[in-house]
């Protein structure tokens, strides 16, 4: 694949127009494509393969990707057809041997009314997110149209598919995965390490005889092979299966090949395995790519960075990749902003990829528990160019520019994130009546509440993707804020 200037615009000719052309109709690219048409921007995603993903691989949405789903209008979809994760159950010689808590246990409360992770295979979050996409409209989604060539100049980008058409675009992003091809002919590297040498086998399962009540767990036994684990899958009569081998060997995806190592590890029989309905095999790894950005095209999800599955935070931190470009990419294309802001998503993206890769990596190698961390509740952009603090002599624990907006009751008996829900910023006003300046309305929602511990006092304008961009006691410096997002404004 090459990456060439176009200069010719009789190339483009005949070509599939867009505003920005998303390669990959992962849990990423989808991502991205709802939040890009609820604020009117086209959006085209080309998929090589011919239907969506039919795995669960990714069956963890942890409570921050929640809250994001809770904004695009799918977290009702998502808790109706996923489920609480099942507590563990050792095995050892066809008894049981005792639980295995998987998860630190933490409280709910008023500001974060997501506590824990719901399970829901991949296969079915990329469902749901696609019907969420026909119902805003941008249900353009070609399978079956691999890519074939890249090309950008200094108006847009310019795509061919292997099928021989052409697509023309302001940007494009690459949601394309831990393969990106995009990522390759762009040049930008990969640089990582092999997280664990011994390859590991993942397949969704039926298993009828064996009960769904626990998360059921094999150690490595004295004859050899490593871990095996079946969990049921909240939402489906399937397991997703995960069995160790040690480096060297290379795992059987096949019924049989199941079925062998099943009854090789467990109390069950081979038969006890009706069904193989999706597996692959994979080894540990964590990389992340150099750079997010390369002119007009960006890097998001695996394509930009790849986890160890252990923490559940490949996938999260992938959606919030797309939710953190989507309203930059609407504000330049639809609000008349800078295109320097689009500079800020890998200022933002790539500190937090690097985070959350250093967590999945340590809790794989069982130097840290799943407990606070992976609920990526704390993440935020406080060294970020968006997030400006006017207010001074705060509380070492006091809520900043850059940090999660909390959720709280509104003074209309509703909740905060009601308030915030939709791809407006709000100015939210607590605890003070100072006069509010005049925004503009479609772009920014004006909302006041009483005092509030979580946010003290003071002025606070609520980035898209539920940050607090700036904060201040008063108004002073909020309308310079507001060039860097809208030249209108």
């Amino acid at each position: 694949m090459e990456l060439n200037s176009v200069k010719d615009s009789a190339s483009v000719t005949g070509a599939l127009m867009t505003d920005v052309l998303i390669v990959g109709a992962g849990p990423t690219g989808l991502t991205l494509a709802c939040d890009l048409a609820r604020r009117g921007v086209r959006a085209l995603v080309v998929e090589r393969a011919d239907a969506l993903f039919p795995g669960s691989r990714g069956k963890g949405i942890q409570p921050r990707t929640q809250e994001v789903f809770d904004d695009l209008g799918v977290i009702a979809a998502a808790e109706a057809a996923g489920g609480t994760y099942p507590v563990g159950m050792v095995w050892q010689g066809g008894e049981r041997q005792g639980e295995h808590r998987m998860f630190d246990e933490q409280e709910l409360t008023e500001d974060a009314p997501y506590n824990r992770p719901l399970m829901l295979p991949q296969w079915r979050t990329q469902e749901i997110l696609y019907a969420r996409l026909k119902e805003l409209g941008g249900d353009d989604v070609l399978f079956g149209a691999g890519l074939a060539d890249l090309a950008q100049d200094e108006e847009g980008v310019t795509a061919r598919l292997a099928d021989g058409r052409t697509v023309r675009a302001a940007y494009a992003v690459a949601a394309d995965g831990g393969r990106s091809t995009v990522r390759a002919a762009l040049g930008i590297g990969m640089t990582g390490e092999t997280v664990d040498p011994n390859p590991v086998l993942v397949a969704d399962v039926r298993i009828p005889a064996l009960d769904r009540d626990n998360w059921h767990m094999f150690p490595p036994t004295s004859e050899g092979g490593g871990f095996l684990a079946i969990c049921p899958l909240a939402g489906t009569p399937d397991f997703q299966l995960t069995a160790q081998f040690t480096d060297g060997t290379e795992p059987d995806t096949s019924l049989e090949g199941v079925r062998k190592v099943v009854a090789a590890r467990t109390h069950l029989a081979a038969d006890a395995v009706t069904e193989v309905r999706w597996a692959s095999d994979f080894r540990p790894r964590a990389a992340m790519a150099d750079r997010f950005r390369d002119g007009r095209v960006f890097l998001a999800g695996d394509a930009a960075h790849v986890h160890s599955p252990a923490g559940g935070q490949g996938l999260n931190t992938s959606v919030q990749d797309a939710y953190n470009l989507g309203w930059k990419l609407g504000a330049v294309l639809r609000g008349g902003a800078p295109e320097a802001l689009l500079d800020t998503y890998e200022a933002e993206r790539l500190p937090n990829a690097a985070q959350m890769l250093g967590l999945s990596t340590r809790i794989h190698r069982g130097e840290e528990r799943r407990g606070g961390a992976t609920r990526q509740l704390g993440l935020g952009y406080r060294e970020s160019p968006l997030a400006v603090e006017t207010r001074t002599d705060l509380a070492e624990e006091a809520l900043r520019a850059g940090d999660r907006a909390p959720d709280g009751p509104n003074a209309e008996g509703g909740r905060l994130f009601d308030v915030f829900r939709g791809p407006h910023f709000t100015l939210l006003a607590v605890g003070t009546d100072t006069e509010l300046p005049s925004v503009e309305q479609e772009l920014t929602h004006v909302h006041r509440i009483n005092s509030y511990p979580p946010y003290g006092d003071g002025l606070f304008l609520i980035r898209p993707d539920g940050y607090v961009g700036w904060a201040g006691h008063g108004a002073t410096g909020l309308a310079d804020y507001f060039r860097l997002i809208s030249q209108g404004s």
